[in-house]
């Protein structure tokens, strides 16, 4: 998903990164380009330079963190994309964010596309409201053509046991690193090829 630099959309457009270009896809979400079949007429052409590269799915119907043979649920309305800041929780001086490598359902419940997720946690809080304010997804998904090493079957057959997932649920790995804690006026960028970086600013709340 991306969106022109001089225009203010709210969740942007599916495009197709070639080189240094992006190629506008005819598509509302990605989640409507996956049960569309993942085929798209192109649009515009937009030199990569001059666009913003937002979240893959901005509100994903769901998000699962795996974990220890098991998953929770997070907070889909809690996603930001890449170079989007992070508010800190209210009373909460600093964050731990969490890399992760997670897949967006496509059709018929299969993957769509990998992406990189950063779980952000706040340890001063307790309970589910320690990882339930912030989620970054980004910078771009890669599909499984591009791909072909990455296996998710496993948690996505765990994910969907006794359910039915829908285009656009994100489902994430356990944890690869946990970085240094991060607080107020903080940048902090993961780098995990080949997706690139994934960069948030931490701010307090105003």
């Amino acid at each position: 998903m991306f969106s022109p630099r001089e225009r203010e959309l709210e969740r942007g457009w599916p495009g197709r990164i070639d080189r240094d270009v992006v190629v506008q896809l005819a598509a509302q979400t990605l989640q409507s380009f996956f049960t569309g079949g993942g085929q798209a007429r192109e649009h515009a052409v937009y030199p990569l330079a001059e666009v913003v590269l937002r979240a893959p799915v901005l509100r994903p119907p769901s998000v699962r963190l795996f974990a220890d043979g098991d998953f929770a649920f997070a907070n889909p309305a809690a996603v930001v994309g890449p170079d989007e800041v992070v508010l800190l929780p209210e009373g909460v001086g600093g964050v731990v964010p969490v890399l992760r490598q997670a897949a967006v359902v496509g059709a018929d419940g299969a993957v769509g596309a990998f992406t990189l997720l950063v779980e952000w946690r706040a340890p001063g809080l307790s309970g589910a409201k320690r990882n339930d304010f912030a989620l970054s997804l980004g910078p771009v998904a890669l599909t499984p053509d591009e791909l072909p090493g990455m296996r998710f079957e496993p948690l996505l057959e765990s994910a969907a046991r006794n359910t039915r997932l829908v285009a656009g649920d994100v489902v994430a790995a356990p944890p690869e690193r946990e970085l240094p804690p991060a607080g107020p006026g903080d940048v902090v960028e993961v780098e995990l090829a080949p997706f690139g970086s994934l960069r948030n600013r931490v701010e307090a709340r105003a």
